[in-house]
């Protein structure tokens, strides 16, 4: 195993401390890139069979075709999302495996740290503070307890943010396609269809993987649906929102607060330091200027024990791969694309 190579695209030096400090126990061979992987840099995994990627690495159609030329079998993702591969391109000649779980309390508790900032204008106070401006006009927020938080998407992220809300003694709805009644029941929240989830609820959480069902579930008429000043939080995937959408019902005041940890068009901007720079996207910076927006960089799943089990599941999933067993978190490219039917111990191809 201690020959075995693997290539890092898209890395900060914070991949490289936890991923070094995960490689012990492996011994694998890893060498870091600080290049995304597109269609121009997918030559650079020349002479590598497992290469890693995150978030913003793109593989499509073309950029499959050029792995597979290359001899990459392995696609390591860390990451739980996988958007951003098409798994029509790489069937039956790359193995594509994820993180499907690192830490939902990081990202939950990411969600209520942008509730709390947005509702209680800590951002605004910061800044007045630091300008010696001890004024609070304009800063009244509104008390959780009592208020409906609506939460689209009912996995171990989605319940684990249920059961902080249920912390602030909110009533708690709930949307998901497959609906866990036991556990509704025994954390005390209600599923209801989404028309009723939006009419009802004040703030409005999505934590549901991007699909083609999901794309834009945020849009001019679900927002039409939802209740005056709602407020909106999305840690999830940019494309949950349309973000012309959101924008001209903050314009209106139809929504009161958003906060956003990921942007539909963030690849270029978010986890790079664009300080001397501009922002070329007009929407982007159309949506920075309201004050009751917060945007963070996709930074939810940033924590130490986050990191630290991206890093170990990763490298897992690579020692099952190249030790030829059952690869329990493989992406399925024949059942749901999320879980696999077939038995353990049986490849999907």
């Amino acid at each position: 195993m201690k020959d075995e190579k693997i290539l890092f695209f898209d890395t900060k030096p914070y991949d490289r401390q936890f991923f070094g400090e995960a490689n012990r126990e492996y011994g694998f061979q890893l060498k870091y890139l600080n290049n995304r992987l597109n269609e121009d840099t997918a030559d650079l995994a020349r002479g590598y069979r497992i290469i890693s990627i995150f978030v913003n690495d793109m593989v499509s159609e073309a950029v499959a075709d050029k792995l597979s030329e290359l001899g990459v079998k392995l696609v390591a993702l860390r990451s739980a999302g996988y958007n951003n591969v098409d798994l029509d391109a790489v069937y039956d000649r790359i193995h594509v495996v994820r993180v499907p779980e690192y830490s939902p309390y990081a990202i939950a508790e990411h969600a209520v740290a942008l509730m709390m900032t947005l509702n209680r204008k800590i951002h605004r106070a910061y800044f007045r503070v630091r300008d010696n401006n001890f004024a609070i006009n304009g800063l009244m927020g509104f008390d959780m307890h009592g208020k409906t938080a609506g939460v689209i998407g009912t996995g171990r992220i989605g319940k684990t943010l249920l059961e902080i809300l249920k912390g602030f003694g909110m009533n708690l709805l709930a949307y998901d396609p497959k609906p866990d009644e036991e556990e509704a029941s025994g954390m005390g929240f209600k599923y209801v269809d989404l028309e009723t989830l939006y009419a009802k609820s004040d703030i409005i959480s999505l934590h549901c993987p991007l699909t083609r069902e999901t794309e834009y579930i945020i849009n001019q008429e679900s927002i039409g649906a939802m209740k005056d000043g709602v407020m909106i939080i999305n840690t999830g995937r940019g494309k949950l929102i349309d973000t012309k959408a959101l924008i001209e019902n903050l314009k209106t005041g139809k929504i009161a607060y958003a906060g956003l940890d990921v942007y539909e068009e963030e690849s270029e901007f978010f986890y790079e330091d664009l300080s001397s720079s501009f922002i070329s996207d007009d929407v982007l910076a159309r949506l920075m200027t309201f004050h009751n927006v917060v945007i963070t960089s996709h930074q939810g799943f940033f924590t130490k024990e986050a990191l630290a089990n991206i890093a170990e599941t990763t490298l897992s999933n690579v020692r099952e791969f190249i030790e030829g067993g059952y690869l329990k978190n493989e992406i399925c490219y024949r059942c749901d694309r999320d879980k696999c039917v077939k038995a353990e111990g049986e490849k999907c191809f």
